[in-house]
Order: C-alpha cells, then structure tokens, then sequence
C-alpha cells in the first residue's frame, strides 16, 4: 500500500467514527495535553485503534485524538505527537496531519515545549514562532505526493501572519507576555551542549526543541496556514549552563499552559 492510500485508509476510519466536520487541527506538545479538557469533547480515538497511525512511545504523551467543539468550531485535536527521537521516519511524524488534511482542517495550531536560547527570554513564558530553522530531516524527500502539494513548496511565510497577529491581540488583551522569535529543531533525545547552544545561538535560533518543524513543512505543503507557539521550559545559557531534567521541563510546561491555552482558545474563537 503507497503512502497516500494509508493516508486515505486512515481518514475514511476516523470519518466513519464520527470525526466529520474538523475545520481547525491543534497539536499539543510536551506536557500540553491539559488543552483537551477546554474541548466539549464529542469523539475520541486512541491511536492505537486507528489504521496505520504510529503509537506515542514518550510516557508523558497520551497518544489519543480528539473531536469536538472550541471557542465555537470544531476542533481534531493530537493529545500526543511522534518525535524523530523516538525511531519514526518523517512519514509516520506528519501522518497524522495528512490524515488531518484529508478530514477537512484547513488551519493548525501547534504547541511545543522548548528550550529559551535568547538570553531575554525566561522559563514559563511563551514564544510566538515567526520562523524556524530545520536540523532534522522533513517528509518531503522522496516521491511527491502530488495529490498533497507540489514538489517545490515555497516557505516564505511558513507560519501564518494573519494568524500571528490574532496571537498577538489576545496576548496584549490577556497582559501575557508573548515573546517572538526564531525556533530550531534538532534530532535529540538529549539536551544540547555548551558548544551546541553557542552554535544554535550564532546561526539566529531564539529557542531549541525537538519537534514542530516536520509537521509545519507537512502543512505548508498542503497549503494549510499555521500558527505554533513553544512554552519555554529552560533556559540554554551556554555561557552559565546548568543541569536540568526532564522532570522539571514537564513542571514548568505545565505550569505554563493556562497561558497558552488562553491564547490557543482565542485564536479559534477568532478564526
């Protein structure tokens, strides 16, 4: 079976369980699962149960996805993600917004948890992401999907301005501090070095994660406009690094997410 035929066999799956009038798709990153319970959930389905999907590996990500209404519209929303990390290839990491695609979203949001390399920016605030830099690989190499998108997808605006901009009025409405700038993906699943962060500093990142990027290039392919913002978990001074867990990235994650969610149910409210 080619891969838009899995992705077709997916969709026609959670279409015939009750997932019928998606128009906005929300990935929820690292420890930013708590969104769902702002959902008037209609419809949930574990990933496990749907044809071809990946399962969520990562203990902190519960792998379902969920169906219902949000400030108003109706939502698809991934409680979980596939990392690159956790031995997925780049197929089986944007699937699921292909599948999104073909069950009608016509914009994503996405959330991730990252690391703040722009000595400005502190733990527990939000980032706006106006741009990234991509150190993993994307789901584009090899045959194009035609059906998808075309073979050359430009980048100019990978991250919607519209949207930006919503994202910036309820912030200033909400007095929530929403700093701005540049996210780079890596590989992981470490945390970087000293040298690394120096590195990610010099070529222009704000902040450093292990996500988000493959699916932003996955739906810009598709022509689906996309707004994500990253919680900033650590702080990635390479000039005074200190250990930090994993444990406390999902703390403050979580502590951080009332705000981001705030803004997430704005945003669809505005749509």
């Amino acid at each position: 079976m080619n891969e838009l035929s899995k992705i077709k066999e997916a969709a026609e799956y959670i279409q015939n369980k009750g997932f019928t009038q998606g128009t906005i798709g929300i990935i929820l990153g690292t420890g930013l699962g708590n969104l769902v319970t702002k959902i008037d959930v209609e419809k949930e389905l574990s990933y496990t149960d749907i044809p071809n999907f990946p399962e969520s590996t990562v203990e902190f990500h519960s792998g379902k996805l969920i169906y219902g209404k949000l400030g108003g519209k109706q939502v698809i929303a991934m409680q979980g993600r596939f990392h690159y990390y956790e031995g997925y290839n780049m197929n089986q990491i944007v699937f699921p917004v292909r599948v999104m695609k073909l069950l009608g979203i016509s914009t994503l949001l996405v959330s991730n948890a990252a690391g703040a390399i722009n000595t400005n920016f502190k733990k527990g605030e939000l980032m706006l992401i106006n741009d990234h830099i991509n150190l993993q690989s994307n789901a584009l190499i090899g045959a194009n999907i035609p059906e998808l998108g075309t073979r050359f997808p430009d980048m100019s605006e990978p991250y919607s301005k519209k949207l930006s901009e919503i994202a910036r009025k309820i912030a200033d409405g909400k007095q929530l501090v929403l700093r701005e700038g540049t996210y780079v993906s890596v590989q992981g699943p470490m945390l970087e070095t000293a040298a690394e962060y120096r590195y990610l500093d010099r070529i222009g990142a704000d902040a450093v994660g292990m996500s988000t990027t493959p699916e932003v290039i996955a739906a810009n392919h598709m022509g689906i406009p996309v707004l994500a913002i990253s919680v900033l978990t650590d702080e990635c001074d390479y000039n005074n690094l200190k250990p930090v867990n994993i444990e406390e990235i999902i703390a403050v994650a979580g502590k951080a997410e009332t705000k981001l969610t705030v803004i997430f149910e704005g945003i669809v409210a505005a749509i």
